[in-house]
């Protein structure tokens, strides 16, 4: 069963600002099992799967190699509606984006990247490493 049924509201929201959106938030775990939440850019696959690209060294990182159990939410509105929190599992993936991938990220940041002085090659090369989110449940409202 997917994560995300687009026939139900909050589903049809979810997906809605997965498309949208520019930054999830990820929360992984620490060693002391506490929750660290992370702002990121991301790529959704339009079904159940987000792509983040991350520098090498981080504790988000090492975090996923200890623990892939992750949840990746979108930020409320201020008075804490339109909640979407997703969880799954998060793996390094060693291949990297496919070039449609890289296509479609580079086309959803072209400004940002821009506005860190970078071009999509140096972003890329800074941040090298590919995290596969699989979603598995969705909540909110």
């Amino acid at each position: 069963m997917a994560a995300i049924d687009t026939a139900t509201d909050l589903g049809a929201r979810a997906a809605a600002r997965l498309a949208d959106e520019q930054v999830i938030w990820i929360v992984t775990v620490d060693p002391d099992g506490a929750p660290q939440p992370t702002p990121v850019w991301f790529r959704w696959d339009g079904a159940d799967e987000v792509v983040v690209k991350s520098q090498p060294r981080t504790a988000k990182l090492r975090n996923v190699r200890r623990n892939d159990r992750v949840a990746v939410h979108l930020n409320s509105t201020p008075s804490g509606d339109d909640v979407v929190v997703l969880t799954g599992t998060a793996a390094i993936d060693d291949g990297g984006l496919s070039r449609e991938e890289r296509a479609a990220y580079d086309a959803k940041y072209d400004e940002g990247v821009r506005g860190l002085g970078t071009t999509p090659d140096g972003f890329h090369a800074d941040y090298s490493v590919t995290v596969r989110v699989r979603l598995e449940r969705l909540r909110g409202y």
